[in-house]
């Protein structure tokens, strides 16, 4: 199989109910960029958006494919920055930002949709 330019060998797939605005969160909370949208009648069958150097994909959930949430890293350039900007596009902290003994600095945040984001 091809992998499209952009996309990694591991490619998350959210299936959410309220995927426009899902896809509204993940554009103005997490600065992804949309790249793309297919359509089945006014139902989001397949969207994808790119979030620094990967691109995820999204489509509404449905009876065969219900809403799931997970968990995701994703590595910004400032994770203070960054964090306020998914709380006010709806995300609610649940770990304060801070300096991990693993080097990394990060704090996490859950999405409308049950999704933990560490940041």
């Amino acid at each position: 199989m091809l992998i499209p330019p952009g996309f990694n060998t591991v490619t998350p797939y959210f299936f959410v109910e309220g995927a426009d605005r899902f896809i509204e969160f993940l554009v103005h909370g997490l600065g992804g960029i949309e790249i793309g949208r297919h359509m089945n009648g006014d139902r989001i069958a397949n969207a994808q958006v790119r979030l620094g150097t990967s691109t995820v994909m999204v489509s509404e959930a449905s009876n065969g494919f219900p809403a799931m949430p997970a968990s995701y890293y994703l590595y910004v350039e400032n994770a203070d920055e960054s964090m306020q900007r998914a709380i006010a596009a709806g995300g609610t902290k649940i770990m304060d930002v801070a300096n991990m003994p693993y080097q990394d600095r990060q704090g996490g945040i859950k999405d409308q949709f049950g999704n933990l984001w560490w940041l």
